[in-house]
C-alpha cells in the first residue's frame, strides 16, 4: 500500500467570535452566500451554507473558505492542522 501526504493548501479563515467586527468578517468571507445569525439563551450562532448543506458555527468556531467551498472547524482542529501566516491576514482573515 502506498503512503500520501496532503498537498498544501491556502486558505482564508474567520474565527466566530461574539463582536460585530467579527460577523463583518465572516460576512465578508462568505461573499454573496446569505448566512443567518441568531442568538437562543446567549448563544449566538451562524448559519453558513456548506457542500453538505447548511452548518451551524458556535462562538470559537473557524469559518474556512478554500477556493469557492466553505467549511466550518472546531477551534482546537483548526489550531492543529493550520499554521497562521500573519504578513498575509486580510480583514482579520487567517490565511494558512
Amino acid at each position: 500500500m502506498a503512503k500520501n501526504r496532503r498537498k498544501p493548501a491556502v486558505i482564508k479563515a474567520v474565527k466566530f467570535e461574539n463582536t460585530a467586527h467579527s460577523i463583518a468578517d465572516i460576512s465578508n468571507l462568505v461573499g454573496q452566500r446569505t448566512i443567518v445569525i441568531s442568538c437562543q439563551i446567549g448563544c449566538p450562532t451562524v448559519t453558513i451554507p456548506t457542500l453538505h448543506g447548511n452548518s451551524i458555527a458556535q462562538v470559537g468556531d473557524y469559518i474556512i473558505r478554500e477556493e469557492d467551498k466553505l467549511y466550518l472547524c472546531k477551534q482546537d482542529t483548526f489550531e492543529k492542522t493550520y499554521n497562521s501566516q500573519e504578513d498575509s491576514v486580510n480583514f482579520n482573515w487567517m490565511e494558512c
